[in-house]
């Protein structure tokens, strides 16, 4: 199975915004950013069958942009397994449930993404920045083991390559 693990854009630092954490809205910015890296995902060809998302808003307005982009415009889901403390445990309960699909984007949140796509390679340290996509293969899924094949950051998605003067998100 193709997992590709799609962290949330751009929203508003938590320490600014008034409201309940899991109401805090993408940017602006950050839905304009996400438009431009479904499109990067368009011409990547990307064929997830579904689209599961974290329940917070961010993570929701962020797959509700990007699926339409994507082949066969997958439909979304909210899936209360991907919300903050998401990790090897209910990835291996999503990947039970979806056991027929050769493909899932999954939509979330770090540090909860880093560290179960660790766990999923055998070790390493992967950091998913917002708007980034890493993309593992997973041949077995009891084994709960799998490849990455990418980690696209965020700048590159969007079709902005950082120069000397510009850091990649």
């Amino acid at each position: 199975m193709d997992l590709y693990f799609l962290r949330h854009g751009l929203a508003g630092h938590a320490s600014q915004w008034k409201g309940d954490d899991w109401d805090r809205p993408l940017t602006e910015e950050g839905q304009a950013r996400l438009r431009q890296e479904a499109a990067t995902m368009a011409r990547l060809e990307l064929v997830p069958e579904v689209v599961l998302s974290s329940p917070l808003l961010r993570a929701l307005e962020t797959a509700q942009i990007v699926a339409p982009y994507l082949t066969n415009a997958p439909r979304v889901s909210v899936d209360k397994r991907l919300a903050p403390g998401f990790g090897p445990k209910q990835l291996a309960q999503i990947l039970e449930a979806y056991a027929g699909s050769q493909s899932l984007m999954l939509v979330g949140h770090e540090p909860d993404f880093s560290q179960t796509i660790g766990h999923l390679i055998g070790g390493g340290q992967v950091v998913c920045k917002k708007g980034g996509l890493a993309w593992v293969e997973v041949p077995d899924l009891r084994a709960l083991k799998g490849e990455l094949i990418a980690l696209i950051p965020p700048a590159m998605l969007a079709g902005r390559l950082s120069s000397a003067n510009e850091p990649i998100d």
